[in-house]
């Protein structure tokens, strides 16, 4: 994932799956629902707030060598990657298809 608006849009789609607004997050990880939004818009943010953010929507961070991404996805085995690669709120993969190319080009 090297898109912040991919980043932005998984970590909105999970909120909503949790039923949760911008506000709730505020009590929920406290950080201002100023500063939440920045992060839902596709701003910049450090590492530390990223993880505060997935840590409150339950997601995990996970870093994938490139090559063993682009093999399970050649081959067609995304069932042997761990739980929660391939979620990103949208059960018809757009999104990740879509950056898999951006990674390809």
């Amino acid at each position: 994932m090297t898109d912040l608006r991919l980043i932005a849009k998984t970590i909105s789609d999970r909120r909503h799956e949790l039923g949760l607004d911008q506000s709730d997050m505020r009590m929920k990880i406290g950080m201002s629902q100023q500063q939440y939004q920045r992060i839902e818009a596709g701003n910049d943010l450090r590492v530390s707030s990223l993880l505060r953010v997935l840590d409150g929507l339950g997601l995990q961070l996970l870093l994938v060598p490139d090559e063993v991404l682009k093999e399970n996805i050649n081959e067609q085995r995304l069932d042997q990657l761990p739980d929660g690669v391939f979620k990103n709120g949208h059960s018809d993969g757009s999104d990740w298809e879509e950056a898999m190319r951006e990674l390809e080009d």
